[in-house]
């Protein structure tokens, strides 16, 4: 028998119509609508708006995150969009695009604050249209800082050599996590050198400031927002800013195991080792935990607390010098009082998420810097960022179960890839998913969720 293949032979034409590519995007331009974030960046950017200008340049910015949503990592690929006029509306020139990027990043910090406060000011929206299923919704909030590799592929501003000997930019970023039932929104992206420094300081506290200014008010200081890093925090100025500002914010910061700290760990009796728990509130047996008494670390912050952790190494780790007895040692300090130590020592083993977000913000615009220059680049930032608030604000208003957790490149895959047909009957259009796709339902089950929220004000 002659074989003619295993997929079914198919005839390719060029003279359709009526199709539109990307229609689940349809449910990131119903959110931009139902958060006010459309009207918000627009009253941000107009004063950038030249008289008679066809194109709202706070249109053209969210048209920008928009493309990087779907998957866009440069500039150009906003044409995505422009081909889809009955879904994305009136979409800018590539060369209109261009210009507006360069006014913006010319105008320095004013634009950057512009844009930050329309995003504070929609998210605090956003978070009482989520309700219970908002990232404040037990009444506090987890800000997870952490740096991230960008590499060049081209002599680009601020591109240096990096610490892992490879060549490009070292952002700081910052998500608020969404706990196991969601993903994470991020709140300061902070570009820096390819040879800025892990433990610097005054990044620190940049990117929290900025972080806080993206929260609702009742949570720009107090202990009700956690601030939680890697071993990168742990600095004194870092730890002395955080202390002294007004109330005490929380803070779980990862700790180098230092002479003095495995020494002491070495002293806790084993009465005093308590054993660590799992997500779930089981305890597995092979891991344990103990605070270290009395005042390890001389000249740090007061009501600090060290945590450390032992643990068996998996078959085939490699033991450290700071390891002890055969036992793999890690430690943080916080401020936290009144909690389980084994629910405080889980808590910052959650800050692992950070690095689930960091690698959707790869898939979506930050595996390149595309632009040159690096206040450019800083504004990409921005984009990137109003991408992954649409990325994490829409599921949490429209997506239910296990839909709410997928991420970037599932969401493109499933829900934003799918075709429809755009129908014009009387005064409505319709977007008709073919039924036959297996996430039709997801997509009208979420558009409807979306439609159902008020209007902004």
């Amino acid at each position: 028998m002659k074989t003619i293949g295993v997929y079914p032979p198919v005839r390719v034409q060029g003279d359709g119509g009526g199709v539109v590519s990307q229609a689940g995007g349809v449910l990131l331009v119903e959110t931009v609508r139902k958060t006010g974030l459309d009207t918000a960046i627009s009253a941000a950017l107009a004063p950038w708006r030249k008289s008679r200008a066809v194109h709202d340049p706070g249109k053209v910015l969210l048209d920008l995150a928009l493309a990087v949503a779907l998957g866009g990592d440069c500039l150009s690929d906003i044409g995505v969009l422009r081909a889809e006029p009955g879904l994305f509306g009136l979409v800018a020139s590539d060369a209109t695009v261009s210009r507006l990027v360069d006014m913006l990043a010319g105008a320095g910090p004013r634009a950057l604050t512009a844009i930050r406060r329309a995003r504070a000011e929609v998210r605090e929206r956003v978070w009482t249209l989520a309700g219970a299923d908002a990232p404040d919704a037990h009444g506090h909030v987890i800000v997870d800082i952490d740096g991230v590799l960008v590499l060049a592929h081209s002599d680009k501003q601020d591109a240096t050599a990096t610490w892992k000997k490879t060549f490009g930019h070292h952002p700081l970023v910052a998500f608020v996590d969404h706990g196991t039932a969601g993903s994470g929104e991020p709140v300061a992206a902070l570009l820096r050198p390819g040879n800025a420094g892990s433990n610097t300081a005054a990044d620190h506290i940049t990117a929290t400031k900025l972080a806080l200014a993206q929260l609702p008010k009742q949570y720009r200081r107090g202990r009700s927002t956690l601030i939680r890093t890697d071993s990168a925090g742990d600095t004194h100025e870092f730890l002395d800013w955080l202390t002294a500002r007004g109330r005490w914010l929380s803070y779980s910061v990862g700790m180098t195991i230092t002479d003095a700290i495995h020494h002491a760990a070495l002293q806790v009796p084993d009465s005093a080792w308590a054993p660590a728990v799992e997500p779930d509130g089981q305890v597995r047996g092979g891991a344990w935990v103990a605070e270290l008494a009395g005042d390890v670390l001389k000249g740090w912050p007061a009501g600090m607390r060290l945590i450390v952790r032992k643990e068996r190494p998996h078959p085939g780790a490699q033991l450290r010098f700071t390891d002890a007895d055969g036992m793999r040692l890690t430690c943080f300090a916080t401020n936290i009082t009144g909690t389980a130590i084994a629910a405080l020592e889980l808590r910052q083993r959650q800050r692992a998420r950070a690095e689930d977000r960091i690698r959707a913000a790869r898939a979506t615009g930050l595996r390149n810097l595309p632009l040159h220059h690096a206040a450019s680049n800083q504004l990409w930032l921005e984009i990137i960022q109003l991408a992954l608030d649409l990325l994490a604000w829409m599921p949490m208003l429209a997506l239910t179960g296990q839909t709410r957790r997928w991420e970037p490149k599932k969401l493109r895959l499933r829900l934003f890839s799918a075709a429809a047909r755009l129908v014009t009957t009387g005064r409505q259009r319709i977007l008709r998913l073919d039924r036959h796709w297996p996430w039709t339902k997801a997509i009208t089950s979420a558009f409807t969720r979306l439609q159902a929220l008020p209007n902004p004000d």
